[in-house]
């Protein structure tokens, strides 16, 4: 759960046990606890600590602390009570992806912000003790390589035919009246649910927007009866203490993991029947072009999550899997690296490191896991080359300078990012 001060810390607690105790309860009288100076406050907090751009009102986090921040909150306050409270629209902006692509992001105000925030607070709680064990996306101390790891080990454990799913523009088709509906299932609380339908009215007539604080939690909802219907799938193939189905989701990305025994291949298509069904009832589609069923053992290979699995063997012989960072992954951090040194080109070195370690951090931190040494040592020795470079042109010269400076001197005098070592999975 997230960190906020004591007496919040033990609402959520509570909501959270009551939850998990009574599956059908519909909790009530939440409202006050969302206007809450303190929910407010904590939920201030956490935006300033994502940072982020301004909305479409430009004002930024020093503008609210240079005006004062207690009389930013209790504004927002005093709207929330007398129910006057209405976000602005989000900003648009366009993150570029692969094949020319590019992705929306719907940016909310800090005020709206902190909105959501203190909403997420309330509610997230409450739907935590309903989400499923295979969903890890944006939830509290689950992340990313968690879920890298369970499908590492499942393939280990023989579950070779896989499901790789990719669901079509996802966030942008997201229906608010079901979202709603399934919202009130567990809630009763007539203006929770008018925020809410303001909140999600803001970023269009449909879809969570990609930026908001609360459309990962609302994202998780409206998917969570297909984790249901893939939880029960295990357990109806369970055989004693054996699974010879396995799943992971974060948030819009799912693999589905089959046992590879032929005897199993029915499940295969069943799980896959299944799917299209739950998702048919959220008007979800599936991306035909992404989406495929995978077979291990015949050399395929399936990305989840930025990595690649190949399924090989280990050095005693036996089957194991690979998992190694895309290169597409790869080749984004070095142009991303490529510009900043060519931006900075007559800068000193040592504004160059200060800008280029933590999107070296940020990227080891997230890609530590697997098979990822090799893919390392490309990138250390190609960033060790490029601050070589920088030096030389800095004193006019050719080369990369291997005689006038070790690489011990890159790391310890420079302080050239050095940690790339690989934190290996328990299969």
């Amino acid at each position: 759960m997230i960190k906020a001060p004591i007496s919040l810390q033990d609402l959520r607690r509570k909501i959270y046990l009551k939850a998990k105790a009574d599956k059908a309860w519909r909790f009530w009288g939440l409202y006050v606890h969302v206007c809450k100076r303190e929910t407010l406050q904590e939920a201030y907090k956490m935006a300033k600590r994502n940072n982020g751009a301004p909305g479409i009102d430009g004002v930024t986090f020093d503008a609210i602390e240079a005006a004062g921040l207690e009389a930013f909150l209790e504004g927002i306050h005093r709207e929330l009570v007398s129910g006057t409270y209405r976000p602005m629209r989000n900003r648009r902006k366009s993150i570029p992806k692969d094949k020319n692509k590019v992705r929306i992001l719907g940016i909310p105000t800090i005020r709206d912000r902190v909105v959501q925030g203190a909403l997420k607070l309330i509610l997230e709680p409450i739907f935590e003790a309903d989400f499923q064990a295979g969903s890890y996306g944006y939830r509290p101390k689950r992340t990313a390589q968690a879920a890298v790891n369970l499908v590492a080990e499942a393939v280990v454990r023989n579950k070779t035919q896989v499901i790789d799913v990719d669901l079509k523009a996802y966030f942008d088709h997201v229906r608010h009246d079901l979202l709603l509906k399934k919202v009130a299932e567990r809630v009763n609380d007539a203006r929770v649910m008018a925020l809410q339908h303001l909140i999600l009215k803001a970023g269009g007539k449909r879809g969570v927007p990609q930026g908001g604080v609360i459309s990962p939690l609302l994202s998780n909802i409206y998917l969570n009866e297909v984790d249901k219907m893939l939880e029960r799938a295990k357990e109806v193939t369970r055989r004693g203490k054996y699974e010879y189905l396995d799943y992971a989701r974060y948030a819009d990305d799912l693999v589905i993991l089959v046992d590879g025994l032929q005897r199993w291949d029915w499940l295969v298509k069943a799980a896959y029947g299944r799917l299209l069904e739950e998702l048919g009832k959220l008007d979800v589609e599936v991306n035909p072009e992404k989406s495929r069923i995978v077979d291990l053992t015949q050399g395929e290979t399936f990305s989840f999550l930025g990595f690649d699995f190949m399924r090989s063997k280990t050095r005693r012989g036996k089957w194991g899997v690979r998992v190694t960072p895309k290169m597409k992954a790869r080749t984004a951090l070095l142009r991303k690296l490529k510009e900043v040194f060519r931006r900075h080109t007559s800068q000193a070195v040592d504004r160059v490191i200060y800008l280029i370690n933590p999107i070296l951090r940020g990227w080891v931190n997230y890609f530590r896991i697997g098979s990822s040494s090799r893919c390392f040592g490309y990138i250390k020795v190609w960033v060790e080359k490029k601050i070589r470079r920088h030096l030389m042109r800095a004193r006019q010269r050719s080369g990369f300078g291997w005689d006038r400076w070790s690489r011990a001197w890159l790391y310890k005098t420079l302080g050239l990012f050095k940690d790339y070592r690989v934190q290996w999975y328990r299969a």
